[in-house]
């Protein structure tokens, strides 16, 4: 590989093998599962996106769509099923638990800071931090449906932005012991 050809691949220029429509379908089924799921979110759907071949761009971008899709259907599921769920003994105290355990992350932040502060509690990407929580905290507090979503999914701009710097950082550290050919 000449030089030009080598500084026009890694400046982004040309064909580049890390596109979206180059991923194989198991790759983007595991990082859209990934990404829509509580646990994981973006700290987990980026990351294996980018190991999978996708570029941090697409990855980021691919992973955030399917992360805000978490924050409506939290909304959605806790107006509906949950009115239904809660009669269940087994899930009310399931969810008692899990509502304290959200309550006492979220509370701090948008008591004081309201919106704002419900966008940097889905935006820094911790456990227990991310769309579904701050869904549920939106929830909680009574927060505007509309305005909340706004919060919710500026966050999750946030986040795909901080883990897609991470990500991208620590897989250019690694390129030092990585020789091309």
């Amino acid at each position: 590989m000449s030089s030009l050809s080598a500084s026009k691949t890694l400046s982004g220029a040309g064909p580049s093998r890390y596109s979206l429509a180059r991923m194989n379908i198991s790759t983007l089924l595991w990082t859209a599962l990934l990404s829509l799921t509580p646990i994981s979110e973006l700290r987990g759907g980026i990351p294996v996106a980018v190991a999978g071949g996708m570029g941090i761009l697409p990855a980021a971008l691919w992973c955030a769509a399917w992360n805000a899709l978490a924050a409506p259907l939290a909304l959605l599921f806790l107006n509906t099923a949950h009115k239904l769920l809660y009669r269940w003994e087994a899930y009310a105290g399931f969810f008692d638990l899990f509502v304290e355990k959200a309550r006492s992350k979220v509370k701090p932040k948008i008591e004081k800071y309201g919106y704002w502060g419900l966008t940097l509690f889905v935006g820094i990407p911790l456990p227990v931090t991310g769309a579904w929580t701050g869904a549920l905290g939106a929830w909680l507090f009574g927060m505007g449906k509309k305005r909340a979503l706004l919060a919710i999914w500026a966050g999750i701009v946030m986040s795909a932005i901080i883990v897609s710097l991470v990500v991208g950082l620590g897989l250019g550290a690694l390129s030092i012991f990585v020789k091309e050919m």
